[in-house]
């Protein structure tokens, strides 16, 4: 795993691996489940490149208007260019999910992909679309939740611990942060959200070494640099030294699989009195 990237490499890295196979997976539960408006406003928070806004945005019309927001200044410069080559009225707005730059009751529709969010920030997400959104108007947004990751952690435990890093409480909060399909549900409610329903399935990463595994954009670049955040500076080479042997040693000659519950929660907002 590359620490020398820069924030535009990262961003071609996403455009290129990750909104390809990770963000498609996700996508397609939005595509599925949500019902574009006819006419009026959706809002759509961490478009990463673009490709699913610009999608989205023609599947829906010219009578529905679309703004997006991202953080990354940089995946926004491609989403940017990507929509001028497709001559598509997308409407940007640079800014992070949990404050966000709108009134409330904006919006017809408002699509978050909360894929690649912490899940310690997916609570001012939800609350934050469900703000914005109109009475009557639907949220829907796309995450992991828990029980993902699991064959990975698994590894992950015991190569800190044979490496003498006894982090056995931080890999289990990796595993604990995640939200449930319940948690993630009451946290709509919380938010003023009725009908609230969560879709999920179980999505699979195949690779066939631990090389092939470690040297993952999606991995290296994304997932596993949260996953280490707690350890030591002077110990994540050495730990990324060693999971290629060890994702080789748990496969025993079969592909390496990780398990990710992909899931997406949506809810009407209630009307106003």
């Amino acid at each position: 795993m590359s620490t020398s990237k820069s924030e535009k490499e990262v961003a071609f890295l996403h455009d290129l691996f990750v909104a390809t196979d990770w963000g498609e997976r996700f996508a397609a539960l939005i595509d599925e489940n949500v019902v574009l408006p006819e006419r009026g406003r959706v809002l759509y928070l961490e478009f990463g490149t673009g490709g699913h806004a610009l999608a989205l945005q023609e599947r829906a019309g010219e009578k529905v208007g679309f703004i997006v927001v991202e953080e990354h200044k940089e995946y926004m410069e491609i989403a940017q260019a990507k929509a001028t080559a497709a001559n598509a009225s997308l409407e940007f707005k640079l800014g992070g999910v949990g404050q966000l730059p709108f009134a409330d009751d904006e919006f017809d529709l408002v699509i978050g992909d909360g894929s690649l969010i912490a899940p310690d920030r997916v609570r001012g997400m939800l609350g934050e679309m469900a703000r914005v959104v109109r009475p009557r108007g639907t949220i829907a947004l796309a995450l992991p939740t828990a029980s993902s990751f699991g064959e990975f952690f698994s590894i992950y435990w015991e190569l800190l611990n044979s490496c003498g890093l006894v982090q056995a409480a931080e890999v289990e909060n990796l595993i604990t942060e995640l939200p449930a399909v319940a948690e993630i549900e009451k946290l709509a409610e919380r938010a003023g959200l009725e009908g609230v329903n969560t879709v999920s399935r179980i999505e699979e990463f195949s690779y066939d070494s631990g090389e092939q595994f470690i040297n993952s954009p999606l991995i290296a670049d994304f997932l596993l640099k949260r996953w280490m955040d707690f350890l030591p500076e002077n110990c994540r080479a050495k730990v990324i030294r060693k999971i290629p042997r060890a994702v080789d040693e748990d496969r025993q000659h079969a592909d390496y699989m990780f398990s990710v519950k992909a899931s997406l929660v949506s809810g009407r907002k209630a009307q106003s009195h």
